[in-house]
Parts: C-alpha cells; structure tokens; sequence
C-alpha cells in the first residue's frame, strides 16, 4: 500500500509544506527589531546606528517619519555602506553604487519584516494619498469632457500599477474633478515613502537624436533646438557622468511601445526590454535608419570605424542611456539600459506599460484607521468560525468516517489556497475571508461527488475496496469537467477583468486547482490509507432522498415559466430603480473630514447613521502623515453626508464635532469594471458551451448556457426586490453564482450522459428524471452545506458579508432550482424528447448489445 500511495505521500508533503513556509511570517514584526536581528557582523556598530536613527526620529519625526528613513539617510550622508552588516545578502557592486546597494538591502529587510498574507483596509487601515492633476501648457486646452476622461484614465492606471493581479484591494477614486484618492491596505509611507512616487510617475517616454557633431565639453554654445541632459552610468562600481545635447523634440514617443519588462544581462544587470507594436516598429526603424545615416557621416569625418551617432532614451526627463546606432533597428524592440537595481526595473517596466496622460502632484498623505470595528470584526470571526464548523458538522454527520477525512482535506486545502495567496501579495479582507469560507462549503461537493459513488457500488454489493477505486473513476469525469468549465470562467475574468474582477478570477482559479488536487489527491491518499490499512472495515453513510423517483419533467414547464417571469419582474424591478440599486462603490457619494475633541466608536456612528437610514457607509479615523490630529471620515450616498453630520452632533454634543472639509468622491468601482465583468461573463459562457457541446453534446451546452443565464438574472432580480445595493464584493458574488451554477449543470449533465451509455432502451425522458433523481442527494448537501454557512454569515456578520452572503442564499437556491428544472428540461426540449436527435450529437455514440453480438458473430 505505501509503495502505491508513494507519490501521492510525497507530492502532498511537498506542496503543504510549501504552502506553510509561504504562510509565514504570519503578522508583522517590527522593522528595528527585524533588521539587528539580521545583522551578523559588526552588530554593535549598526546597534549603534539604530539608535542614532531612532534619536533622529524622536527628534524631527517629519523629516524622519520611521528608522528605516532615518537610517537610509545617515547612510546617504556618509556614504556608508549597510550590506556589511549582512554578509547573508550579498549584494554585487555591479549592482549600483553604494546608495543604490543601501536601497536594496534595505527594502529587502523591510519586505521580510512584513506579514506574507496582509489584512485589508476594513480590518487593518492602511495609508491614504490624494494626488491632484497639475496644470501645464499642454493641459490648459482640454475641455471639461476630456479632462474627466483622462482622470477617470488616470484612476484606471493607478489601478493597474498597484493592483496588477486585482489581488491587493486598494481604493482608488475621484475627488471632484481634479483629484483622486488612492488607499493601500498593509502599507504606509514612513517605511515606504516611494510608493507614492511609484503610483505619481506620468512614464513619458521619448527617443531622441543626441546632437552628433560634437558634445557640450566641446562646444560652447547648445545648438538650436537642443538642450543639455546628463547621463549617468555605473563603471567598475563608480558614477561617471557625461553631458550630451539631446533634441528637445523627441524623434519618437512611448506610444508605439506595446510592452515592457525587466530582464537581467549576462553581467547580472537589470535591463527593460521593449516590445513595439506595428506603427511603432516601423517608427523605430525610420528613426533608427536616420541615425544610423549620421554614424556613416561621423566614420567619413573621423576616420574612425567605430564612431557611432547616439539615440536618447529619456523617461520624465531624464537621460537613461544613449546606445550608438550602427545600422536600421527593425526588429521591433530596443532596450533602456542603466544602473538598476531589480526593484527599480519592475517598477520602471511597470509605469511604462501604464503610462500616465495628465501629471499629478501629492496633495496630502494620511493614515487610515480600519473600516470595521471591533464589534463587526469579532461578529465577522465568530460568523467565520460557526460556518466552517456547520460545513464540517454536515459532512460528518452525512458520511461518518469519511467525511472526517474529507474535513481534514479540506483544511489542507484552505492551507494551500491561502498559502498560494500569500505568494502573490493578496490582501485579505472581511469579504474576501467570507468568500474563502462559502468556498470551503462548496469544496466540499466533490468528495460528496465519489461518497455518492462509492454508496451506489456498495449497494450492488461491492466490496469497500472496489466501491472506492469505482467511486473516484466514475466521479472523475464529473469533478473534471465541473471544475474545467469554472476554470474557463477564471480564465476568461483574468484576460479580459480588471480590478476586482480579475482578482476574483485569480483567486477562483488558485481555488479551483487546490480543490481538485485535495479531493482527487489528498482525500484519495487518506481513504487509501483508511481502507486498504483496514483501519475502516465499514463506510457508514446516511442519505436522504433516497430511492426517490420523482418526474421532474412534468413539472418543468410550469416551474420554467414561472421562474422566468420572477426574472422579468427582477428586470423590470432594476429599470425603474436604475441608479438607486447602486452603492458608493459604483455610483460615488459624499465625503466629509470631522475634527473632534472626543472620539466616538465607529460602531456607535454606525448606529447613528443607522437610525438616519444611511446603510451604505465607509467610516474611518485618518491622521496625517507626521501629524498627531485625528479626524473622522465619512463617505456616505450623495446629499446624506450633511444631516448625518448634524445627528452625529446631536447625539454625541461632548465630542465637539465640527466640519473640517466636504467634497464628491467618484465610484471605486468605475464603469469599466462593470463592463469587464459583464463582458467576462459574456465570453465565459460562450466558451463554455464550446466546450460542453465538445465534451458533451450541443444540447447540453445549450442548457448549461441558459440554466446560468437564468440563475444570474433570477439572483439579480430578488436581490434588488428586496432592497439590496450593490457595491464592490457583489461583483465577486455574482461571478461566484456563475461558478457554482455551472458546476451544479454540469454533474446532473454528466449523470445523464453515462446513463444514455448505460441504458439504451429507456426514452429520454425517463433517463433525464433517472439522473435527476440518482444526483438529488447529492444536489441537496452539497446546496445544504453551502446555504447553512450562508446562513449563518448573513445572520451573524454585518455590512457586505452580510450582502454578499444574501446573494449567495439566492443564488444556492436558484443554482439548486436551475439544474432541477431548467438546464435538463431546456436540453430535453432541445432534442424534442427524441434520445435519437442525442445520441446523433454524441462524440461517442453507444453500443447496444444487438451491435456487439451482430458484430461478433461476423
């Protein structure tokens, strides 16, 4: 037995082991702490030099907000070089000079100080920063129209900075029609006081002709039409620095670049490779071919065969490199090469990829204090903790032994998905720890998948052993092509998503391949052990529905068309509300600052701004960078920002709560986010029903297609009937019911297939209402674990756990409802009732026995 469970040992060791070492650290530790206790030579001098940063920060703590600042600029001012107090580190001279080695060595110590998996805004704050665009010559010009267009770009480039894999959660949104507030969970500018440089770059990139015929140490005068810049590079470890004349007006822009990214040379420098598209490699090769015309001059003039014309690469305004051009470039890409430490050439190629239309200065910079309070967090945790027991109760009480062990695969699967998470930089927040915990509930359904399948075998009277090799075979398929047509949701939400969206489908994808290998894996290694050990001589198992042989086709009309006119009513339900079931985080709202002598909880606001109606509502106390005042902040729906304001000093007359500043904030959730996610949803089900009519048959896709379609709008449509507002997680809630909807077709999709095989003289009625029945059980828990723990979160937690697991009670119900009575009778209407009109669309049709004796006997 351990000689044939060999690699699923050793592969599953690996993989959690890896998962935990990516899971820790799990919370912060002190960067001063951190950094003396990374240091292994000279450890009482960079004691000393702790100290003497900790007394700068103590004394002028708005020049030096941390230690990590104040020790980067005792470095500076004596050239001193920390990489020798972490010989561990080692760190080529090649690398940078001394200032950039110091940069290096110490944002690597401050990332590993920090917690691998780091909490949101709402449980943990963050810091905020508003940049505000600056008027140039060039922007003087623009229409009102056409600066919200480039601001609302603007946010949409922020985003993608900060946020590439949609996994961080920031906040980024307008302020009135000239500002934008970004927020960052986990992060905050006294360690990290870049990061706002890196999100404010405006990454205008220009190629321009450097002036051939002579330098400024050789000419006196600058030539028309050129201006000086100077180019520093790294030589044996030092800067050298040259002046050229560089053309004010550049030859080509970055607008022909299609793509940037880092790559390291054969010495071990960081370089950003470029990729042009079309125009721009044709661009390239015009300019390219001009230049390299000057460079024949300059051999026929010198005599040299080596004098080269250059060609300036400049970003913001300043001089990266000047390689000399030999011949025409048509390759289509060209390089920035420079003295780059690997940060610095991601961010670089990153800024470049994004580059920014309108140019934006730092207005203020503030902490921000965590959303939820303390009551809401702890409801959170508990709600947390009460629905994974429930999921794992369930399970247990269905299947008894095994589904003790499908419990404890189930942890290990938590481990792995949080483990992979933490690789990647997510943030977790309240609703993405729900999401995590519906999820748990709903990976449950593929050990219940081989249970069911293991039950049937035992029935025909199987032994443990062979009822467990079949149950995993004839389950196999099901979990397969359950889980492959998500993961064509996943893909399609990663290509086409931005923001939450894409996240979300990042997240759904790391889920979906950490459940298949827990359940086809994991769970197989421990049933193995079990049985086959002798361990477990029974496989106790309660159903319910059992036997059952209900003719669900002969309710399906009626039940069809009254559900679709529940749709209808949802449709016309959301047009007459139109931008009312929108929330802040898609419509923008109010936001008001409150100076205060005494603070108020943020859960008693909330239940003032409760008794006011105001449901929708971000709270949070914010602080200025290197200030001590305190103020709170409000976002609220537009025009209840004010009389909230009032009931607040009503209600609390001893805080002193008076009106510091008011503005309009926009949507954190912007246009095209909904667009994606709804076009995301588009192609999703396109592909998928490629890909069931290929696996399947063209009438399953069809059903699969509409059953989704139906439980979407149905889900929808109830939740804004009952007064619900949609704001930034019910995105990832509706792109969760797509998920699920699917994986519920596609297992009633599978029953039917392998009962047409098996079956070939029964109607096809009477094979659709078999399979129905067959997987009820199966339909019933695995909706039952998954609606309990939504129950249970909407109960117990508030604020958008609480909406998005309403969303998720509908959309079991409706998902549950849809693979009963809509997707099996939309593909039974599809062929007409005729099994023939199937089996002539099958990849493989089935073999009768009068074929298989007729053939034998040939």
């Amino acid at each position: 037995m351990f000689k044939r469970n060999f690699w699923k040992l050793t592969l599953s060791f690996f993989v959690v082991l890896w998962a935990l070492v990516s899971l820790f650290p799990i919370q912060d530790r002190p960067f001063v702490e951190f950094a003396q206790e990374k240091a292994e030579a000279k450890t009482a001098e960079f004691a000393v030099l702790i100290q003497e940063s900790s007394d700068r920060v103590a004394a002028n703590p708005k020049q030096y907000p941390s230690v990590f600042v104040a020790l980067r600029a005792i470095a500076k001012e004596r050239k001193l070089d920390l990489t020798q107090y972490f010989p561990q580190f080692p760190i080529e001279s090649s690398l940078g000079n001394i200032e950039k080695r110091n940069t290096i060595i110490l944002d690597h110590l401050l990332a590993k100080s920090k917690g691998k998996l780091q909490l949101g805004l709402d449980l943990k704050g963050g810091v905020a920063f508003t940049l505000e665009t600056v008027d140039t010559p060039e922007s003087a010009n623009i229409g009102e129209a056409e600066r919200e267009e480039k601001l609302s770009k603007a946010i949409e480039i922020i985003g993608e900075r900060i946020n590439g894999l949609g996994v961080t959660e920031p906040i980024i949104r307008a302020i009135g029609n000239n500002r934008i507030e970004v927020q960052l969970p986990g992060v905050n500018t006294k360690d990290n006081p870049d990061i706002v440089k890196t999100v404010q770059k405006p990454a205008r990139l220009d190629f321009r002709l450097v002036y051939p015929f002579g330098t400024p140490a050789m000419l006196g005068e600058t030539p028309a039409g050129y201006e000086v810049l100077t180019l520093e590079q790294e030589v044996r470890g030092q800067t050298v620095s040259e002046e050229l004349y560089v053309k004010r007006l550049p030859a080509m822009t970055g607008e022909g670049v299609s793509n940037a990214y880092p790559v390291m040379d054969e010495y071990g420098r960081f370089k950003i490779n470029l990729r042009f598209d079309d125009a721009g490699a044709q661009r390239f090769a015009d300019v390219t071919r001009e230049i390299a015309g000057y460079s024949r001059q300059l051999v026929q003039q010198t005599g040299n065969p080596e004098a080269r014309a250059r060609l300036a690469i400049v970003l913001d305004g300043r001089l990266y490199s000047a390689p000399g051009v030999k011949d025409e470039i048509s390759g289509g890409s060209a390089e920035i090469s420079g003295s780059f430490s690997q940060r610095e050439a991601v961010e670089l190629a990153n800024v470049l990829n994004n580059p920014l239309d309108l140019p934006l200065q730092i207005k203020e910079q503030y902490e921000v204090g965590p959303s939820l309070a303390a009551d809401s967090v702890a409801s959170g945790k508990l709600a947390f903790i009460i629905g994974t027991a429930l999921t794992a109760g369930f399970i247990i009480l269905f299947y008894t032994t095994g589904g003790f062990l499908a419990v404890i695969a189930m942890i290990i699967n938590v481990v792995i998905i949080l483990g992979v998470m933490a690789s990647i930089g997510a943030t977790l927040s309240m609703p993405g720890i729900a999401a995590i915990v519906l999820t748990i509930g709903m990976s449950v359904d593929s050990n219940i998948l081989i249970f069911e399948r293991m039950r049937e075998e035992l029935k025909l009277g199987k032994s443990l052993t062979s009822s467990l090799e079949a149950g995993f075979e004839k389950a196999f398929s099901a979990i397969l092509d359950g889980n492959l047509t998500t993961l064509i949701t996943a893909g399609i939400m990663i290509a086409l998503g931005t923001g939450p969206v894409k996240g979300f489908g990042v997240t759904l994808a790391i889920g979906i391949f950490s459940t298949m290998f827990a359940a086809l894996v994991i769970s197989r290694l421990f049933l193995n052990w079990a049985i086959y050990g002798g361990f477990m001589k029974k496989f106790r198992m309660f159903s319910i529905l059992e036997n059952t042989n209900y003719d669900f086709l002969k309710y399906a009309r009626g039940a069809f068309l009254a559900s679709w006119l529940v749709v209808l009513i949802g449709i016309v339900t959301v047009a007459i509300k139109g931008e009312d079931i929108y929330g802040i985080d898609f419509s923008g709202g109010d936001q008001v600052s409150l100076a205060f002598e005494k603070s108020v909880s943020l859960a008693d606001v909330r239940k003032v701004a409760a008794a006011q109606g105001v449901e929708d509502i971000s709270i949070a106390y914010t602080k200025q960078i290197g200030g001590e005042a305190e103020v709170l902040r409000l976002t609220t729906p537009f025009d209840q920002a004010k009389p909230l304001v009032g009931a607040l000093q009503a209600a609390y007359p001893d805080a002193g709560f008076t009106l510091e500043s008011e503005a309009r904030i926009g949507p954190s959730v912007g246009a095209e986010i909904r667009s994606n996610a709804a076009w995301a949803i588009f192609w999703s089900l396109v592909l998928i029903l490629v890909y069931v009519a290929f696996r399947f048959e063209m009438g399953y896709g069809i059903g699969a297609v509409v059953s989704t379609v139906h439980d979407v709008l149905l889900t929808i449509g109830i939740f804004v009937m009952i007064g619900g507002q949609f704001n930034a997680s019910m995105v990832a809630a509706i792109l969760l019911i797509v998920g699920y909807s699917i994986n519920d077709t596609i297992v009633v999709f599978d029953r039917i297939r392998e009962e047409l095989t098996l079956d070939p003289t029964t109607s096809l009625r009477n094979v659709i209402n078999r399979s129905l029945n067959l997987t009820l059980s199966r339909t019933i828990i695995t909706g039952g674990t998954t609606f309990l723990t939504a129950i249970v979160l909407a109960t117990v937690a508030g604020g958008e756990v609480r909406d998005l697991a309403i969303t998720l009670i509908i959309g079991v119900v409706t998902g549950t409802f849809s693979s009963l009575f809509i997707a099996s009778p939309v593909f039974y209407w599809w062929h007409k009732g005729d099994r023939k009109h199937v089996e002539k669309g099958h990849d493989v049709k089935p073999t009768y026995e009068w074929d298989a004796s007729s053939k034998a006997s040939q």
